[in-house]
Order: structure tokens, then sequence, then C-alpha cells
């Protein structure tokens, strides 16, 4: 059957909110396909407003990968304001996709992308206005299946009584297999019902599907064990990993938003996962091995991008994009085949010991010279050895000093605060690595006007890392530290008008620890706070530290557990973690050892781990486990076999 559009009875309604044009949909490479000739129809969401979700990467690939397939149907919803959201409370209007304005609730498949798990309020508010029941126990067979992908569905349980399923790792190959799932139940006159579509996508082995895994409870609050309850069921659940990047060169046709989003620009992946073997870093860990797309797929990327969206900005996108082995020759190519076209191109945070004047100049040659970013994240190179950042302050001073002294005038340099062994001494250490580049910065460029902004963010541990056992710094003794540190720097007459500095408080961090670390008796909270209107969690005039803290207290008033518990806590080496059946691909054992090591290293400056794309192997365990291998250039073929335009 047709499925009508709900644009009719929203239209008279944009007028009244706040930005209605990212309601609108009518993008450039927006794809409308006719309900009927679809036999599997997906509503794709990212969890947060449009300006923050349109540019997610991840999203624009699902969405041209499963359109390209002739049977397949895909759209786009976004999280609605509060404004929004009322109005359509008032008139009966469900959450709709922004492509055709389809009510999502039509839809065979609900996949929602978490890049971080401040978004699992606003999964409520979408799950409510589409009249989709918020527990997955409660929902009928017409109900869409509801997918949860992204870097928090490595642990998705704090959301298991919400969701039927969750991808975890790389969605390319995964959404496809999902997809062939749900055709063949679909033609075979759906057999089971919507339990027996569940128990093909979990037999598969394709996605983790919470209800068919039970957890128990040891007195003290600590789980005994989860396992498997239907038979056919893996008892781990290994992540998907796309071992040829080339053969997805994915967005082909980005889209072009109507409304100003936080990225405009063309964002190609030049590789994927990142063995610096940094220990706070989930993603760094979690997308290993490091598998580079070839110099001359880059190169058609761009050309392909920039020619279907008219874009002036091409992101060169990864983890630590500057360790690609062929990223010099990328940078040039790309500056020489555009040059005197306008169009810029921008790394993100750059390591300071993969940084040259060379590859700076080369990004900056065809547009304007932005500040650059680099991420010492430890003030104190105690600090830096303990989270295993191997790049000393001198390095950083040189580094520095090279930029100011070939034209830049502003570095951004990004610090975590509340980091494991962490002292007040280490935090104040920042303040006088910052007094060091401006020194630096005026005696290289001979000139004062230079600036040096420092950001800060409150470290939470994350699952399948070496800290992943570590206790989480309370959010009073990290407010204490930020507010020394900027005392520091703004009371120092020499240099402190130089400096800028940028913090949030340190209590999201612990409701982020509390969500990313949690099980599934975390859920009645999320239920809890959604209920009393909390959405928006990651953007800092919606957050309520007090709401979740409350709800808290409520819910875990007669249990073992507690906000202090799920973050505060150390765990021991022995202790079930809730995604410990959640394979993604790392030995537990290397883990803890390399977490002893950190601990080690805070005490004696040892412990460091090498980058095991140049040294041999240490053993982390992902490729004999997954079946797959590092991948690294250099290809020595030319970026694109074209003359410059």
């Amino acid at each position: 059957m047709t499925v009508e559009s709900v644009f009719p009875r929203l239209e008279p309604l944009l007028p009244q909110v706040r930005k209605p044009v990212q309601y609108v949909g009518g993008e450039l490479h927006a794809q409308v396909k006719a309900w009927d000739s679809a036999a599997v129809r997906w509503a794709l969401m990212y969890p947060d407003a449009y300006e923050v979700g349109l540019p997610n990467q991840g999203v624009q690939i699902l969405y041209e990968v499963l359109n390209e397939q002739p049977d397949v149907l895909a759209e786009r919803t976004y999280s609605v304001w509060p404004d929004l959201e009322a109005l359509m409370r008032e008139h009966g209007i469900p959450q709709f996709t922004v492509d055709a304005h389809r009510p999502v609730g039509d839809f065979d498949i609900f996949g929602v992308s978490f890049a971080t798990e401040l978004g699992y309020t606003n999964l409520l508010t979408a799950l409510d206005l589409a009249d989709i029941p918020i527990t997955a126990a409660e929902r009928a067979d017409g109900d869409p299946v509801v997918i949860a992908g992204g870097h928090a569905a490595f642990n998705p349980e704090p959301v298991a009584e919400f969701i039927d399923g969750a991808v975890v790792g790389d969605g390319e190959q995964a959404a496809l297999a999902v997809t062939d799932l749900v055709r063949t139940w679909k033609a075979e006159g759906r057999p089971g019902g919507r339990d027996g579509l569940l128990l093909a996508l979990a037999t598969s082995g394709v996605v983790y599907v919470p209800r068919f895994y039970d957890v128990a409870y040891l007195p003290d609050g600590r789980i005994q064990r989860v396992v498997p309850n239907q038979s056919g069921v893996p008892w781990r659940v290994t992540k998907h990993t796309v071992m040829d990047l080339d053969e997805w060169p994915y967005p082909k046709q980005p889209l072009v938003p109507l409304a100003e989003t936080v990225h405009e620009r063309y964002s190609v992946e030049i590789f994927r996962g990142c063995t610096r073997g940094c220990r706070f870093c989930q993603a760094g860990m979690i997308t290993r091995p490091v598998r580079e797309r070839s110099i001359t797929t880059v190169g058609e990327m761009v050309q392909r991008g920039i020619a279907a969206t008219g874009f002036e900005e091409v992101g060169l996108l990864s983890l630590s994009s500057a360790d690609h082995s062929e990223i010099h020759e990328i940078a040039k190519g790309l500056a020489d085949r555009y040059d005197g076209e306008q169009v810029s191109l921008s790394l993100p945070s750059t390591r300071v010991d993969a940084f040259n004047i060379t590859l700076a100049n080369e990004l900056s040659r065809n547009g304007r010279r932005t500040g650059l970013t680099f991420a010492p994240e430890g003030g104190s190179e105690r600090m830096r050895k303990v989270i295993n950042k191997m790049v000393t302050e001198d390095d950083l001073i040189q580094t520095v000093a090279t930029a100011y002294g070939n034209g830049w005038r502003q570095v951004k340099l990004y610090f975590m605060c509340g980091l494991p062994t962490e002292t007040d001494e280490d935090v104040l250490a920042i303040a006088g690595m910052a007094r060091r580049v401006i020194a630096t910065g005026r005696e290289a460029a001979g000139r004062k006007d230079i600036r040096c902004t420092i950001s800060i963010g409150g470290f939470v541990p994350k699952p399948h890392t070496p800290f992943q056992w570590a206790a989480q710094l309370d959010h009073e003794t990290v407010d204490r530290r930020l507010r020394a540190l900027k005392g520091a720097v703004t009371h120092d007459r020499e240099f402190g008008r130089s400096i800028g500095v940028r913090y949030h408080d340190g209590r999201p961090s612990i409701i982020e620890g509390l969500l990313s670390r949690g099980d599934r008796r975390v859920a009645p909270v999320i239920r809890r706070v959604w209920e009393q209107g909390q959405r928006f969690d990651g953007w800092s005039e919606y957050f309520s530290y007090e709401r979740w803290e409350a709800a808290c207290r409520d819910v875990f008033e007669a249990q073992p557990v507690s906000l202090d518990w799920y973050t505060t806590r150390e765990r021991q080496q022995n202790e079930v973690l809730p995604w410990d059946h959640l394979d993604s691909g790392l030995d537990k054992e290397w883990l803890w050892e390399d977490w002893q090591e950190a601990i080690a290293a805070s005490v004696d400056g040892g412990g460091e781990v090498e980058d095991c794309r140049w040294t041999p192997c240490y053993d982390c365990g992902v490729c004999p486990s997954m079946g797959t291998e590092i991948q690294v250039g250099p290809t020595g073929r030319p970026l694109l076999p074209l003359t410059p335009l």
C-alpha cells in the first residue's frame, strides 16, 4: 500500500518553529523512491538535530548503499527540536522522514546510528512520536525492527530494553545482510512473525539481539554471567569489518544541505582504524585493523564529490589522517589538481609527530590558512606516557615553532581532564605548555599577534579499551582542576591574553560514563529522565545533571548499584563487564595487561606500546581472531591520471 506524506499537515506548523528549513527535505542528491517499488524499507536516524546529523558520514554512506539496491528504499530522519515536538504532539503528526515525509512507524527497519551515548533520550522521543512502543517487548509484528549502530553499539546494554538489535562494527555489508534477511522473511510469508525475524537476525550473527541473552547478577551488583537463551544464538557476537575500502567508495553523491550544518564540506575517509595504541581511545581500539584507501580511489572520490556538490572544502578524514602512508602525495596531488580553484583541504586534529610544514603548506595552498589543531591529550609528560601518547613537550614546541615561523597565527591544543592517575599538577602543566607555545611562537614569527587556544574535555573510560576498568574522576574534582587551570592562565599578565581556555563542566561526562559502561539496569533511569522532559543531552542548554542524578537515586534505591557505582568505581580483573559478549576482536587479557602497563607508567615512565603498522605485532588479538590484516601502502600510484584544471 502507498504511505501518505505528512507534509500537508506539517507545513502550516513550520512558521511557528525555529529553523523550519531543516524539516522540509529536498536537498541535492536526496532520494525519494516509490513506496510500492521496495521490498525492504529503512528509516535511518542520527539522533540529533539536522545540523549535526546531516553531515554524519555513517548515515550518508548507508543511505547510498541501501538506495543503490533496486528493491530497497532508505530515507532519513533526525531529532526534532522541542518546539516542533510540542506542535507534533498537539496536532497528531508522527516522527517523519525528511525525504518524503513518511511516518517512521510504517518502515520495516528503523536504524539509529549512535556516535555518542548522550543521544539515548532522543531515541525515546523518536520512538514515542512514531507511535512505536518504547520497549522492544511490547512491539507487534507491524512495528519496525529497531536496530542500533555506531560506536555506542559496542555496549548497547543500557538501551537493550528499547532496541530490537544492534550491529557491531562497520555497517556497509551488515546493512545489506540485514536487508537480505528481512527480504527473505517477508517473501516467505513472515514465518514466526516478529520473533521469527529477530531469531533469524540473531542466529545469522549479523545482529546482536538482546532478548535472546539472559543476564544474571551477583548480590554485590556485579554481573555473574550473560548467556544465550535460544538454540543457535552465538555466545559472542563478532564485529563486522570491511576489509577493502576501495570497494566501498561512499558517499558518491553526498547530500548538500539546505540549512546550515556543523560541517559543510565533502569528506573522504582516507583510512579506517588506528593502531597508535592510545589507551583512552575507544574509536582507535574498536576499528582495528588499519585499512587504507588507495591514493587512486581517494583522488577519484574527491573529483566526483566536488563535481557533484560544489563544496569548496575537502576533509581528509580518519582517526589520524596524517598517518596515511601516502598523505603527502594525496595532499600535493589534490592541491595541484585544484590549483587556482579555491578548493581547500583539511585534516582533523593532527598528531604532533606526523606534522610537517610541507604537508601543511599543501593543505592550505588553494584555500585560507586556518589554525592548526594538535592533541597532546595530557598536560604533563608523565600523563602522556600513561595514556600512550608518545609525544614530548619539546616535540610540540618544535612543531609549533615551525608553524608560527611559516605564517600560521593560531594553534589549538586539545587535552583531557580526569585521566587515570592524574594529579592537580598534571592539569596545571597545561598552562605552562601554553605559555611555552606563545613564547616560542612570538620568537619564531617575530610578532605578538598570535594565539593559542586550549580546549579541554572530561575523560570518560570507554568499553573495549585498556581504561575500561578505570575509576572515572568525580565531577567536583574535574571542575576544581579546570577552574585552577583557567586561573593560572588568565592571571598571567605576559601571556594570558594570548591564550584562550575552553571547557565544559564535568557533570555531562559523568552521565556519559553511566551510559557508556552501564548495563540493562540503567534503562529505567533513561526512561525516567525522558518522561520528565530530558532531550538533547549533548547540548549544554538542555542537559540537566540534577534530573539524571535524581533518577539514579530513585531507580537504584533498593539495588546494590548507584550512579557512583557505575562511574567512579574501579573494576576488578575478573569482573564480567556488560559488553564482554560483544567481540571487538581485542583480547581481554591484552587489554588488562596494557591497563597494568599504564599504571606502571605513572610511576616509572615505562610501558609504551609502539604502532604495529610499522613494528612487529604486539598481540592485541584483532587480526588472528577476526581473520583480518593491516592494509597500508605505499602503492606508488599517482593520485589521478588527469591534468590540473
